[in-house]
């Protein structure tokens, strides 16, 4: 018989690191929530959802209701000031602490959906550029980074 003693501590080291990091995946989750807080203000600027499609403009009666103050989904910033992210050890919730930001995330009878969140509300589907920076956190945290 021959026998090989193989050193594998630092297999084991390494998998000892990775059960610890993802027992507590907070500092990953609120670098989650900080991208898309700023994702979330990215489109107030370009005027896109998360799937690139450009917002529908303003009636012209809300746009002369508005005279010329702001822009569309933007006239006190309220609502962009109360994005919000809250991270956890295992999940993280981005959101608004304004409640008619939901009209706008998936639209009324009488306004069109203005999405900030998801590309697809229906669905629940994030944007595919969002996913992507969502991934690559995910994947710098697992490996040692952040």
């Amino acid at each position: 018989m021959i026998r090989i003693d193989i050193d594998d501590r630092e297999v084991r080291q390494a998998l000892a690191d990775l059960a610890r990091r993802v027992a507590d995946m907070t500092p990953a989750l609120r670098a989650i929530g900080q991208e898309m807080e700023t994702r979330i203000a990215t489109r107030f600027e370009a005027r896109r959802d998360p799937a690139g499609r450009p917002w529908a403009p303003l009636r012209p009666a809300t746009e002369a209701a508005k005279r010329g103050r702001g822009s569309i989904l933007y006239r006190t910033g309220e609502m962009l000031d109360s994005r919000t992210h809250r991270a956890g050890p295992f999940e993280v919730a981005v959101g608004f602490g304004k409640p008619y930001a939901a009209y706008h995330e998936f639209g009324t009878k009488r306004m069109p959906r203005r999405g900030l969140l998801m590309a697809d509300p229906e669905r629940g589907a994030l944007g595919e550029d969002d996913k992507r920076a969502i991934l690559d956190i995910l994947a710098e945290y697992l490996a040692g980074g952040r």
